[in-house]
């Protein structure tokens, strides 16, 4: 399979790819996809619009994207200049955006050295068994705990317990989930 060839991105076995998908491992950046993960880069056939192909980044040297085993990815951007992990069997769904760090520093004092400035990341882990609803947005430092549902198009911007359903911008806990 031809994104075996890509440099610093290593991929486990069962790996299925619907599309192209987008994988870019820089500067020394490196992707670790676990066994049996699907990255949905294709919009026929999935229930909602997706907007763009998967997306890869590990932006630069020490930079960490691991993905555990048996997760879905649609149409998402996963970007990383720190670390981002997903746990096991992790949901996904299209237009989600995962980032470590906003891109550039906010400059206050001189707002035109913002341009040339570049974010400094904060690590984001994602439990195991988590489902992110389509359109989620999660903010750099934050940890999803295990069994977590996030609601479509909510902003997570602080840490989520787990075995919860949280929704909103900010997104807030609404509910604990009862396991039987």
């Amino acid at each position: 399979m031809i994104l075996r060839l890509y440099k610093n991105v290593s991929i486990g076995s069962g790996f299925r790819a619907k599309g192209i998908p987008l994988l870019n491992a820089w500067d020394g950046g490196e992707i670790v996809i676990g066994n049996n993960v699907q990255l949905n880069s294709r919009n026929r056939g999935y229930h909602v619009s997706m907007y763009s192909p998967v997306k890869l980044f590990a932006e630069s040297n020490n930079t960490l994207i691991r993905i555990g085993d048996r997760t879905r990815i649609h149409g998402s951007c996963i970007h990383a200049i720190k670390r981002i992990e997903i746990g096991k069997n992790c949901l996904i769904a299209a237009n989600c955006q995962i980032m470590d760090s906003s891109g550039h520093e906010l400059c206050l004092e001189n707002p035109e050295d913002r341009i040339n400035s570049k974010g400094k990341g904060k690590a984001i882990f994602i439990h195991d068994n988590v489902w992110l609803g389509t359109g989620c947005i999660i903010m750099p430092g934050v940890t999803i705990g295990a069994g977590t549902v996030v609601s479509a198009n909510s902003v997570v911007i602080r840490d989520l317990p787990p075995g919860v359903v949280a929704a909103g911008n900010p997104a807030r806990v609404i509910k604990e989930i009862v396991h039987v």
